[in-house]
């Protein structure tokens, strides 16, 4: 009798735990063509950087920039709620500096990139790249 109370309770172990799996797995999926788990592919630069809202496609972007460069990314800012007409603001935005690698080739990685939108450069070595219209700056000082 103890015997196949043990059997039991394996058998009802094992298929709330596959049920479990199944009903992540349904979480996990998204209906657009980026089903890539891309965070692992950039770092931040502080803790305070948000990050979290990144949409799939600006993770797509940093991913390709970090396998074009051979290096990850850091994430030097984010989401940012209050930056006016930004990107930034509806978290469609982030800007990078990739150690060791030049703005010119950060440029290059991203301009490849499928989906890509806006690619800035600051003076200060800073690349922003974003999921918005395509456009391009430089911007140094105040103007």
């Amino acid at each position: 009798m103890r015997i196949l109370f043990c059997v039991a309770l394996a058998s009802v172990l094992s298929f709330t735990n596959a049920l479990a799996a199944e009903d992540t797995g349904a979480k996990k999926r998204r209906g657009n063509l980026f089903k890539e788990d891309y965070s692992a592919t950039y770092t931040v630069q502080r803790v305070s950087v948000k990050t979290a809202c990144f949409p799939d496609q600006l993770e797509a972007i940093l991913a390709h920039i970090a396998s074009e460069t051979g290096r990850k990314p850091i994430v030097t800012s984010g989401h940012r709620p209050r930056s006016g007409g930004s990107q930034h603001t509806s978290c469609l935005a982030a800007d990078i500096r990739v150690p060791g690698v030049s703005d010119r080739t950060i440029i290059a990685a991203a301009s490849t990139a499928p989906g890509i939108g806006g690619i800035g450069r600051y003076c200060n070595g800073i690349i922003h790249v974003d999921v918005g219209p395509k456009r391009r700056w430089v911007h140094c000082g105040k103007s």
